[in-house]
This record gives C-alpha cells, sequence and structure tokens, in this order.
C-alpha cells in the first residue's frame, strides 16, 4: 500500500465535474464540483471513498479548493458544494434549515457514483459542521463518518441562536456578511455597502421591511424569526436542524469526532453532544477542545493571550484529516489515545511575548471522559465586601443594587462566539476598555468601574487552583423591572508586574441569563418588582490553572452588548420593543439567599 507521502508524489488530481448539478428531492440541483486523483491526467479506475464538503461560503473559495486537491491526491474523491440558494445553487437560503435533507440527498447521491467506494465522509468548520450533523440525524445509509470542527450546536435556543433568551448578534453580523458576500446584485452589494451593520446595532431591533436585510426577504425573514421566537415550545426550536439534543437517537452511529475552542461559539454544544452521543453509541466518539477562537485550530493564541507553541494544531486541517479517514474509510488502523484531549490553560508566568500579548501558558490532557475524574463541584460565595470564598455568608440582610440603563450597555470584550472585527472581537482580553471596542468610550477604565458591574473575587491564591469542567452560577436577586437580564463572567485576575503595571484580568467563560426564562425555556414569565429569585446562570465548560498569587473573580452585571441584544427592561414582546427602561437589579448575599459560582475543581496530589 501507498504511503500519504508516495500517493501525493504520485498521483495527479483532475477537477472531474465543474458544477455538477446533483438534485434534491425536490427538484432544487445544488452545484457540487468534484476532484478526483489521476495518473496521466486520467481519473484512476478504481472506486474510492468519497469526502464531502457542503458550504455557504463558496465552493471554490482557496482554503476548501487545497484541501479537496490534497484529500484526492491522497486517495480520494472530493466533492465541494454550494448549499441551497447560495452561489452556484439553486433554489432559496433559509439558515439552517433544510440542511438536513439536503445532505441527505447529497450523500445518496455521491454514493452511488460509479468510481466511488459507496462510503462518504464529511469534514468542514463552523456551518459545514452543522450541516454534517444534519445529515448525520437522517441516516443516511453511506455516511460513514464526520469530522465536526467548531459546528453542530447541540440546541439553537440556549447557544448560538438565542443564550438562555438573550439573542446572540453574531446572527445578525453574519447575515449581513454573508449576504454581502454572496449576493449576485450589485445593488444589493451597494444598499448593503452604504449600510454597515456597527449603525445598525444602534437602531435594534430591526423592523421589517425598515432595515438593510429587506433587501433579501429571505434573509430579513430567518433574522427576525430568530429574535423574536423565544418560547421552547413548539417545533421551530425543537427542529432537526436547529437542535441536537431532542435527535441524538436519531442520529447514526458512526465514527465522529468534535472539535472546539474554549473561545469557540460552539464550545458548549460541543461538550454536550459528545457527552450524549458518545452514552447511545458503540462507535468510536472523540473530543478536541484546545485554547482557540472560533476556526482558529492552527493559532496558539486567542485574543490578547499566548497560550504557548503547542496550543497551535500545525495539522490542521489536512493531514489531522486524512488520518481520520484513512483509519474509519480505509481500515488504516485504530488509535490507542483516549477520547478525551482538551487544553488546560494557565501556568505561564504571564510575561508579555514579542507580539504584545500576555503569555498565559496551558497543557494538553487526555481523558477517558467528560467530566474529568477527580474534579469536585466546589462553592465559592459572593459576600457584601466584594468578596469571594468558599465560606458561606452568615449575615442576616446583605444587597448590592445596581442600575442597569438600556441605552449605557455595558461593552463586550472578548468572550466565546464567532462574529469578527469591526463590531467585536471573540478571545481572551484585558478586561479594561480601550480605543476601537464597540460601545467603550473615553477614559477606558477598567469594566469593573462601571457602577453596573459588581465584581466578587477571592484574595490572592495561596496555591495553584485548577478549574476544569462546567460552571453554574446561582444569582438571588431581585429587580424593580418586569423582565431584564444577568450576566456572569469568570476571570483570571493577574498580579501587576513590569509588564502589565495594573494587572491583567483575563476573562475565560460567561453566560447569560433573560430573567423571564428564568423557570426554564418552555415559556415566559415576567417578574413581580421586588421579589427575590433563584436564577441560574451556565457560561460554558472552561479548563484553567488558576496560578499562586492570582485572584478568582467573578463580575455580574445585566449586559454583554454587542454580543448579545440588550433587554429594554420594559417587558414588551421580545425583537420588538420600542421603549427602554432603566432596572434597578439588587444581588442577594446573605445566609437565607447565598449567591455563589460551582467550580470544578480538579485535585492533584
Amino acid at each position: 500500500m501507498l504511503t500519504a507521502l508516495a500517493l501525493v508524489a504520485a498521483l495527479e488530481v483532475v477537477r472531474f465535474e465543474e458544477n455538477l448539478m446533483i438534485p434534491m428531492r425536490d427538484g432544487v440541483r445544488l452545484a457540487t464540483d468534484v476532484y478526483r486523483p489521476a495518473r496521466g491526467g486520467a481519473p484512476l479506475d478504481e472506486k474510492l471513498p468519497v469526502l464531502l464538503q457542503r458550504t455557504p461560503y463558496g465552493k471554490t473559495g482557496s482554503s476548501v479548493v487545497e484541501s479537496a486537491r490534497y484529500f484526492a491526491a491522497n486517495g480520494y474523491v472530493v466533492a465541494l458544494q454550494d448549499v441551497r440558494g447560495t452561489y452556484a445553487s439553486e433554489g432559496v437560503f433559509t439558515k439552517y434549515i433544510g440542511e438536513g435533507a439536503d445532505g441527505f440527498d447529497t450523500i445518496e447521491y455521491l454514493a452511488k457514483l460509479a468510481y466511488g467506494s459507496g462510503k462518504v465522509g464529511m469534514w468542514g468548520t463552523s456551518y459545514s459542521a452543522h450541516v454534517q450533523a444534519n445529515a448525520a440525524k437522517l441516516r443516511p445509509d453511506a455516511l460513514a463518518t464526520i469530522v465536526l470542527n467548531m459546528g453542530g450546536m447541540s440546541n439553537g435556543w440556549d447557544h448560538k441562536v438565542r443564550n438562555h433568551g438573550a439573542f446572540e448578534l453574531q446572527q445578525l453580523t453574519w447575515a449581513f456578511r454573508q449576504l454581502e458576500a454572496e449576493t449576485k446584485d450589485p445593488l444589493v452589494k451597494e444598499h448593503l455597502a452604504r449600510a454597515p451593520i456597527e449603525s445598525w446595532l444602534e437602531a435594534l431591533p430591526l423592523r421589517k421591511g425598515l432595515n438593510p436585510l429587506s433587501v433579501a426577504p429571505n434573509f430579513e425573514d430567518y433574522i427576525l424569526e430568530m429574535a423574536t421566537h423565544g418560547d421552547y415550545d413548539d417545533d421551530y426550536w425543537k427542529h432537526r436542524d436547529v437542535n441536537w439534543q431532542e435527535h441524538y437517537d436519531e442520529t447514526l452511529d458512526i465514527p465522529m469526532i468534535h472539535v472546539s475552542g474554549w473561545y469557540d461559539s460552539y464550545a458548549g454544544g460541543t461538550i454536550q453532544n459528545f457527552v450524549e452521543l458518545s452514552k447511545q453509541k458503540t462507535s468510536p466518539i472523540y473530543l478536541l477542545i484546545g485554547p482557540w477562537t472560533h476556526g482558529g485550530n492552527t493559532r496558539s493564541y486567542a485574543g490578547d493571550v499566548e497560550f504557548g507553541s503547542e496550543a497551535a494544531r500545525a495539522d490542521f486541517p489536512r493531514e489531522f484529516h486524512l488520518r481520520w479517514f484513512d483509519r474509519f474509510l480505509k481500515g488504516g488502523g485504530a488509535a490507542a489515545e483516549e477520547p478525551v484531549r482538551i487544553f488546560v490553560m494557565g501556568t505561564g508566568d504571564g510575561h508579555k511575548d514579542e507580539n504584545g500579548r500576555l503569555y498565559h501558558g496551558g497543557r494538553w490532557v487526555t481523558a477517558p471522559s467528560w467530566p474529568l475524574t477527580g474534579t469536585t463541584e466546589t462553592r465559592y460565595f459572593f459576600h457584601g465586601d466584594g468578596s469571594l470564598s468558599r465560606i458561606p455568608p452568615t449575615e442576616g440582610e446583605s444587597a448590592t443594587t445596581y442600575t442597569f440603563d438600556p441605552r449605557d450597555p455595558v461593552p463586550t470584550l472578548g468572550g466565546a462566539f464567532s462574529s469578527t472585527s469591526p463590531v467585536f472581537e471573540p478571545g481572551a482580553y484585558h478586561q479594561e476598555e480601550r480605543e476601537g471596542i464597540y460601545g467603550a468610550k473615553p477614559p477606558f477604565l477598567p469594566l469593573s468601574a462601571r457602577p453596573d458591574v459588581v465584581v466578587f473575587q477571592t484574595e490572592p491564591l495561596a496555591f495553584d487552583v485548577e478549574v476544569i469542567g462546567p460552571i453554574a452560577v446561582e444569582l438571588h436577586a431581585s429587580s424593580t423591572a418586569l423582565d431584564t437580564d444577568f450576566t456572569a463572567k469568570l476571570v483570571d485576575v493577574y498580579p501587576p508586574s513590569s509588564d502589565y503595571p495594573s494587572g491583567f484580568e483575563m476573562n475565560l467563560t460567561d453566560g447569560i441569563l433573560r430573567a423571564r426564562y428564568r423557570n426554564g425555556p418552555e415559556r415566559q414569565q415576567l417578574m413581580t418588582p421586588g421579589e427575590i429569585y433563584r436564577l441560574q446562570i451556565e457560561p460554558f465548560p472552561t479548563a484553567n490553572v488558576f496560578k499562586k498569587g492570582h485572584r478568582i473573580r467573578v463580575d455580574v452585571s445585566s449586559s454583554n452588548f454587542p454580543r448579545f441584544d440588550v433587554n429594554p427592561n420594559t417587558g414588551e414582546p421580545l425583537g420588538m420593543n420600542r421603549r427602554t427602561e432603566n432596572a434597578d437589579n439588587t444581588l442577594y448575599h446573605e445566609a437565607s439567599h447565598p449567591s455563589h459560582v460551582v467550580l470544578p475543581i480538579l485535585e492533584r496530589k
């Protein structure tokens, strides 16, 4: 058998079919380019496995074409397809919806190719990972394996579309960018160029027919539906194409690997998918999570923080995928590694490197399952003096009240999402405003200086504390409003140093809850002003070593904009408000209402 290097040397690649129009069940045809290995300019006669990527970003993009040619040179037939309603494909694009059926039909068509082996594998990042999951839920016989890189949400209600009631504005920024990139209408391009997304963030919520997306009704319709459809009580949120957790049992039992990053918008969903599918399936299922932003597998940094050269996967995407496909499509042998491989951030010395980034460091860890064996859920309680400790509060009455003004929301400073500049950037950053941050204002103080950010932090740690796993924040809170939001952010606080005289406050993970959904996603329940409620915020899991001398910190507030839409505090229907009101929000940290964070601490001997 030829090795991969020998194949590259021995095989040529031909684009065998350009814009092969594959028919779907409703008659719409999807444009597909097929690449085949060849010798002397003629495709090989032998039947080979087929690799498929379905993308809304254009099948002729240089990166995806380079990958296709690489896989073909290593003995695969490769198909690149524009999803419905984009670029060269027919039909009308509606984000997420219909991708399962289109993927199924495409796989069944490719499995019957005369030069194919009948086995199909899929790969791709973000949307191209999501469509793999949707196809697998419909169980096409020919689909043999999938590699989901930073995509495949477990439930669109609690992340990526809405987030525990709040609307993730990365959906809006994606729609603006995507429409401008793929539209064939020059008037639409000019219209969008005159109406940049950053200006329209000041005019939310969008109204039908009165916004730039109205030039493409299919885009406008799905965005407005996402922004206004709140309750998890019907088929909208449980639809197979936006929800995996309701359909795990229907999913194919095939080898798969779930890849994400701690600063990726799919981090929480990726872990949930791995855990739940591993319980139900017998095929090999793996989890890989690095300290990456969305699509940043080959980088060793996220935002303004460097994690060390080992954090980057230089073999991504091509060699990594080739090893996987050779194993599961060509019988390349079983791997001995444990199913969970994660990067634990931290233990670096915190110096500023040559690129101006804080060196946080970290290491790779393997494990047989998630959460890691040996972690203990440990409560750190909030106290009235701003301290955070394992000691519960003893006061009979203790509370902190702040005013949340929807017209002056807390600016987004990093985090786990997929949108990028000019609006907001994912990753790890010092939690201090600065020029270039959307919504930041001079004199560019730390977020902790804002009156609507309440900080609870430990004393400098006497020893390293290793936090690996799910995070939960339990608030006991009241409000003067009928509805409001509560946010929580976990922060690793560096002490002052010569490179960072004021220290470095590094965001790790954060979450949000729209209070009308405090009792669950099925239906809205407005608040009674002044009544104390128990609220559960679920940030994405994380893995970090808080070094000796650092502080563990939790910041609580009521906004994170423009990552999430801003709650107007009025109780009006979601995405349809015309008014805003200030809300006085109160956090309780007393014996009868002990607000706290739950940290999964790994005790090492």
